[in-house]
């Protein structure tokens, strides 16, 4: 991208956030495309959806992609100066990440009067002992309980702010996580996500505007620039706040927003990633930070006054970021030497297949899944893998199913549903699905369609007896058993269009490469 490109629409910035999740979840299937509007932009189009990058800006005709550059350090070392006098407010203030930064503002920073907000306060876990060792440090704390999504409580609690202490800087650390893959997230899950980051970074933003502010810092993450299977929501959020950034520093007011890598901390929303989380960040690369590195990223970018509006502050494990899957964003920071090429492509293991019996093609496709699923579930070898247990069983979720559904697309060149695994719940099942779907090309092998009836009707039992869920559970399966009779005859344009409203992700996709 060209060094003035910066996106400061914050509500299309979210939708691009979460369109790089749903390319996460759903490899090569489709492309990210800011277009000016310019007519030059829209003949260049089909350059721009054509040239293997997954998202492109168009300005003027000109068709440009994004690649993250080391940051220029500050000329001076000295950090942006932080008033002793004035009060710094940090959202998220009382635990995580907006603790971690309450303490080294008042032993690194010498600041002396802090607001910390959270949504209970003084009652949240930790607070007192937070407190207690920062006044211990001679710091005078306000812990308030405020839900910065509410602009009027907002509001209230900056006009309480003492004018001999007026506010001088705004640190807007509070955030949670909700994951879920895109086609399973329901407005709740989107609105838990998105409001204490997306409201609360607009009601900053907007009460602040006429203040005298040295800093105006908002946390975000890499997942608003790179995407992450399962976290549209959240990066949707945090790509709203890289937006909001900008969109203040193009109104000529203080700003900056740091797209956080993984941090190695144990308390906030870090604490909650587990394991296999840990594992697949390591696979993509991304190290996590120790708070040393994180507090020291924090004071480069406080140093760097009015350099960039967004700063990616994360650790690059370079050697893990292998040259045919680095993601295009990250190409300008790893070596370009390919990797030697795998010995079992797409089409050799169709040739492999081939020219065995039945029985050792079923052994070889477990043995596919047997490296596929220690590599996604993080175990050290495949002979810890137990092919006679089902996937749920064996640890798997929503998140780590997408995975390795586009690890076996990659192996077998197959399009597979995100849903595999759970119409296949066990490798044998999947082996033989896959030694189908190989082998007899076009011809689709049956889906278990009996099998999930049985499931449903299971599922209908767990039902609650509510009327309103019922009726409605009614009407669908009879518009399903009505859709059923009727298959031989073709559905006209609005059979189309209702069928589009209630199809998945999958199913979307399924029907754009069936047109094209």
């Amino acid at each position: 991208m060209r060094e003035d490109a910066e996106l400061t629409d914050p509500a299309a910035a979210a939708v691009g956030g979460l369109v790089r999740s749903a390319q996460s979840e759903h490899p090569g299937r489709c492309v990210l495309v800011d277009v000016d509007g310019h007519d030059a932009s829209w003949a260049a189009l089909a350059d721009a959806t054509g040239s293997g990058e997954p998202q492109a800006a168009v300005r003027a005709g000109a068709v440009y992609v994004p690649r993250l550059a080391h940051a220029r350090p500050s000329p001076s070392g000295d950090t942006t100066p932080l008033d002793p006098e004035g009060t710094v407010l940090i959202t998220g203030g009382t635990a995580g990440l907006g603790a971690l930064v309450a303490r080294h503002l008042v032993v690194r920073h010498k600041v002396r009067h802090l607001l910390l907000v959270s949504r209970r306060g003084a009652q949240s876990p930790g607070a007192a002992a937070l407190y207690a060792e920062l006044t211990g440090l001679g710091a005078q704390v306000e812990l308030a309980a405020c839900d910065v999504a509410d602009r009027d409580a907002l509001a209230r609690l900056l006009t309480a702010v003492p004018a001999e202490h007026r506010l001088t800087a705004v640190v807007h650390a509070a955030g949670v996580v909700h994951d879920g893959v895109i086609e399973s997230l329901t407005p709740d899950a989107i609105d838990r996500v998105m409001l204490p980051k997306v409201d609360g970074a607009v009601h900053l933003h907007e009460l602040t505007r006429t203040t005298d502010l040295a800093a105006f810092v908002l946390f975000s993450s890499m997942s608003g620039i790179l995407g992450g299977a399962g976290q549209g929501n959240y990066a949707a959020a945090n790509a709203f706040l890289d937006a909001v950034a900008s969109h203040r520093r193009a109104a000529g007011l203080p700003a900056v927003s740091i797209a956080w890598g993984p941090w190695a901390h144990t308390d906030g929303m870090a604490s909650r990633l587990r394991e296999a989380d840990r594992r697949r960040l390591r696979a993509a690369g991304l190290v996590s930070l120790t708070p040393q590195e994180g507090l020291a990223a924090f004071d480069a970018v406080l140093a760097a006054g009015n350099g960039r509006s967004v700063v990616a502050s994360v650790r690059l494990d370079v050697a893990a970021l292998r040259a045919d899957t680095t993601p295009p964003l990250l190409s300008g920071l790893v070596s370009t030497r390919r990797p030697p090429s795998r010995p079992d492509t797409p089409q050799s293991l169709r040739q492999r297949l081939a020219g065995l019996p039945e029985l050792e093609q079923h052994r070889l496709l477990l043995d596919l899944l047997r490296v596929h699923t220690a590599a996604v579930l993080g175990h050290g070898s495949t002979d810890t893998v137990d092919t006679t247990v089902g996937f749920l069983e064996a640890g798997f979720d929503s998140l780590t199913a997408v995975e390795l559904r586009n690890q076996l697309n990659t192996a077998t060149a197959l399009r597979l549903p995100t849903t595999l695994l759970f119409d296949y719940p066990t490798p044998a099942l999947l082996a033989e699905h896959l030694r189908a779907q190989i082998l007899d090309g076009d011809t689709k092998a049956p889906p278990p369609v009996l099998a999930e009836l049985t499931r449903l009707e299971s599922a209908l039992a767990t039902v609650a007896t509510d009327g309103t869920v019922r009726a409605a559970v009614i009407i669908r399966l009879r518009d399903v058993l009505a859709k059923w009779t009727d298959a031989g005859e073709r559905p006209d344009d609005a059979d189309v269009a209702d069928k589009l409203r209630t199809a998945t992700a999958e199913e979307v996709f399924d029907f754009i490469d069936n047109q094209i």
